[in-house]
């Protein structure tokens, strides 16, 4: 097996998924083989990625971090990354993926129970990423202090004592308590899961770090445990895609700029980074809009994102009156753009007949469009080449959803996806739907739709950007960690 070492978190959001990305472009500046892992993983922001040994399957879903880690350590992503995918359904559900496909549904007591068997996969995509890489770094979910879940624990100090990998714990200062957090998980770890962590690093520290100094040494003498360094805030953190809808509640409009673009804020909301490559735009303010406030007037485009719960979305898209504030503002002119869950929403109904995504079998669209939709148990992952029809440039994305859309406007197709025709596009061009996510990334194609808007695009090229950020990140963590013994330490 590879070389391995664990980030584990005080809590949740406290930067694992950052820290791991830029350790792994560290190593592999390096010149190290390594690779990410992350046994359990919670979000609704998927991403397509291979399927070893099946030649016939279009791809599995993975988390968008796994995704994302992937690229930093520069090899194609893969199921065996993130072997268990869970994406909250309702608010006690989940549905689960495993190893990249869909594997059933549970409750959350349900999932406690299930986890036993679980961990067998677990361990087989362990062996698999670990196969011809020098160094693999894991990502944690949530925090090990967690010692009412420890027993069928399959994320943290159950996987890490079963693979026998040594934890790094991770402390967000910026949420404040960070002393109390460390101190607190060690007090609260049973001894053998204490024994397995090698020491900590504080995250998100604003200022001079210096004055951390007398907080290092109270630590280490509650604990024992060395302190690997103190990060400060990453902004290039930024610029990369994120992960947990949590960050969703914390984003600023920031500065007003040519376009202003609405992004209600589902409640399910899916792969919401499809947003990232438009606000990466020197000219495009994105602002997404939270339950019970209005879309803003003065916004020029309004794009309904993706949901793992289209049904469920639309009804509460209706109960925040968004239904009205989009009405208004077609009627101002405005344009709209539907992906995935947000395109099937924009026809005239959808019909869940089997009640795959809930109870609700069917509700009203919002009637932009002139078809609709039926959810079907199939479901098709899978990377995707296409290309716009409107300005005849070339598509980059992926598919993941349920769902077969059918009805006039699909006539009038927004793309071709395989070779197939996609979506649909209003008569008169200013509504347009697909289910292809990622369609922003296409550079080429963002700066066409964004000066059929009156807005000139910023010539940005998305993925470099993503690239030179992952490297900024990488050289704020071998500024400010001590990264050899982080290496060192892995086995």
């Amino acid at each position: 097996m590879a070389r391995a070492i664990m980030l584990q978190g005080t809590g949740s959001d406290v930067g694992k998924t950052v820290l791991v990305a830029g350790l792994c472009r560290a190593a592999k500046k390096r010149g190290l083989k390594v690779r990410p892992f992350k046994p359990q993983n919670m979000s609704n922001n998927a991403a397509v990625a291979d399927i070893p040994g099946d030649n016939n399957a279009g791809g599995g879903e993975i988390g968008r971090a796994q995704w994302l880690q992937a690229v930093a350590c520069g090899v194609a992503p893969s199921v065996h990354m993130n072997p268990v995918l869970l994406k909250p359904q309702t608010d006690i559900g989940s549905q689960v993926v495993v190893q990249g496909k869909v594997f059933g549904e549970a409750r959350a007591r349900d999932y406690q129970a299930m986890k036993g068997r679980l961990m067998e996969a677990v361990l087989e995509s362990w062996d698999e990423v670990g196969e011809g890489a020098d160094l693999v770094i894991v990502e944690g979910a949530g925090s090990p202090a967690e010692i009412n879940l420890r027993s069928r624990d399959i994320a943290n100090m159950g996987f890490a004592t079963r693979a026998n990998v040594p934890v790094i714990l991770v402390g967000d200062i910026d949420r404040g308590g960070v002393i109390a957090s460390v101190a607190g998980t060690h007090l609260i770890l049973p001894e053998d899961d204490r024994r397995m962590i090698v020491g900590y690093l504080i995250n998100k520290f604003r200022g001079d770090v210096s004055l951390f100094d007398d907080g290092i040494k109270a630590i280490e003498k509650f604990t024992g445990w060395p302190c690997f360094g103190v990060v400060p805030w990453l902004k290039a953190a930024a610029r990369l895609p994120s992960e947990d809808s949590v960050v969703l509640e914390r984003l600023a409009s920031g500065e007003k700029r040519a376009l202003k673009v609405a992004v209600p804020m589902l409640g399910r909301i899916a792969n919401f980074d499809d947003l990232d490559p438009l606000k990466a735009e020197p000219q495009v303010e994105v602002v997404f809009v939270p339950p019970g406030q209005r879309f803003p007037e003065a916004a020029g485009l309004v794009v309904i994102p993706g949901s793992k719960s289209t049904i469920g979305d639309l009804l509460k898209f209706r109960e925040n009156g968004w239904d009205r504030d989009l009405l208004a503002h077609r009627k101002r002119g405005g344009h709209v753009v539907g992906i995935c869950g947000g395109f099937q929403m924009l026809g005239r109904m959808v019909r869940d007949p089997d009640g795959i995504e809930g109870s609700v079998t069917e509700t009203e669209g919002l009637g932009l469009l002139d078809f609709e939709t039926v959810m079907e148990p199939e479901k098709i992952v899978r990377n995707s080449s296409a290309r716009s029809v409107q300005f005849d440039l070339p598509l980059e994305g992926y598919e993941i959803h349920l769902g077969r859309t059918t009805g006039p406007d699909m006539a009038r197709p927004s793309a071709i996806i395989n070779g197939v025709e996609d979506g649909a596009v209003s008569a008169d061009g200013k509504v347009m739907g697909t289910y292809l996510h990622g369609l922003f990334s296409a550079d080429a194609f963002r700066t066409k739709f964004l000066e059929s808007l009156g807005v000139r695009g910023g010539g940005i090229d998305y993925r470099a950007e993503v690239e030179r950020a992952l490297d900024e990140v990488a050289v704020e963590l071998e500024t400010h960690l001590d990264c050899d013994a982080i290496f060192a330490l892995a086995r």
